[in-house]
């Protein structure tokens, strides 16, 4: 069955209508009533979605994209493809956040469980038979929990959460805008699902970028204590199948991770990096956004990625180069230090 989704969306709007609340111009021939019914990053938008172009990196995808309109700045509008309409504006992120806003009113206060008058257990949540749910546990509407589940002390299962077979949530652990596999182990404290780091930074401040996305966590993927899944933007943030994630891991919005990868304590995932199947990523260990590590590529515990990491490489040092040229320089930085300089005898 298609999961109805986390959030309610208002409009459709004329186009007109759009320009105004996101402070921006229509460009030459752009027509004023053209309906729009939602909003979506450019590779995935189609008739009725409006998107945005804020760095040129992504120019390819503008030249390819379906969307009915496009928010750009002047200098770069020459670069809309035909069929879709131009919206003018300086600030094309800041107007893609007030787009959000338009269409996604309450996506910065998300339903998470139901009046309190319906008990720790909404009745309309979903629970299969054989499934655990302990004292002071609370599962919200619509939530689904599946056949040898437990759903330990203290735990939220947030609004219309899917938490499969066999899946242990531990003590604490909130679980909200989330879909959950089969045989997951979730430890205590965990945090899955809340909004992901999204600002559109400014001189008038910095707007909060309304984050729609969800969180999917597939079989077999274990979470250790106090870890933070956020979820995606605009896409999802996903975790594949048998990955383990140790305790105090951060994994920002729109990350995807592989399957059967090796995450441990206090690495930081950046938002919308990715990472292959069978990747390892030592403690503290740390991505800049949107880069993409290859399939069973190491990373040094201490190591920071700012670029590509090619499939089966092993990296380390800060930035992260191949293991070798930072092992080697390591131990050139040991000789160069224990030189003496000349004429510094050793004193009695």
């Amino acid at each position: 069955m298609e999961h109805p989704g986390f959030f309610d969306r208002a409009g459709p709007f004329p186009l007109a209508e759009v320009a105004r609340a996101v402070g921006a111009e229509l460009a030459p021939g752009a027509d004023p009533a053209l309906v729009i019914r939602d909003v979506r990053p450019l590779s995935e938008a189609g008739t009725g979605h409006v998107s945005f172009l804020d760095n040129r990196k992504y120019a390819p995808q503008l030249a390819t994209t379906k969307a009915s309109a496009c928010l750009v700045q002047p200098a770069v509008s020459n670069l809309v493809p035909e069929g879709t309409a131009g919206l003018l504006t300086r600030a094309p992120y800041r107007g893609f956040a007030l787009a959000l806003h338009l269409f996604y009113p309450k996506a910065s206060w998300p339903r998470v469980a139901g009046d309190a008058r319906s008990g720790p257990v909404d009745p309309t949540a979903e629970i299969e038979d054989g499934a655990i749910i302990e004292p002071g546990a609370i599962v919200g509407p619509e939530a689904r929990i599946g056949r040898g589940s437990r759903i330990s002390a203290g735990a939220v299962v947030g609004y219309r959460v899917a938490i499969g077979r066999d899946t242990y949530i531990g003590p604490q652990a909130t679980i909200v805008h989330a879909l959950v596999g089969d045989r997951v182990i979730i430890h205590s404290g965990v945090r899955i699902g809340q909004d992901g780091f999204g600002f559109a930074m400014g001189r008038e401040g910095h707007l909060k970028v309304p984050q729609i996305g969800r969180v999917i966590v597939q079989d077999d993927v274990e979470i250790g204590a106090n870890s933070c899944v956020d979820r995606g933007a605009l896409k999802d943030t996903i975790i594949g199948e048998g990955t383990k994630i140790d305790n105090l891991v951060q994994i920002g919005h729109n990350v995807i991770i592989g399957r059967h990868c090796v995450i441990v304590a206090q690495c930081g995932l950046s938002g919308s990096s990715e990472l292959g199947d069978f990747v390892v990523m030592g403690g503290q260990a740390g991505l800049v956004g949107h880069i993409k590590v290859g399939a069973g590529a190491q990373i040094a515990g201490g190591s920071h990625a700012k670029d590509d990491v090619p499939a089966g490489a092993r990296m380390g040092g800060t930035p992260a180069r191949p293991f070798r040229e930072w092992a080697r320089e390591i131990a050139a930085i040991r000789r160069l230090a224990s030189r003496q300089p000349p004429g510094s005898g050793s004193e009695e």
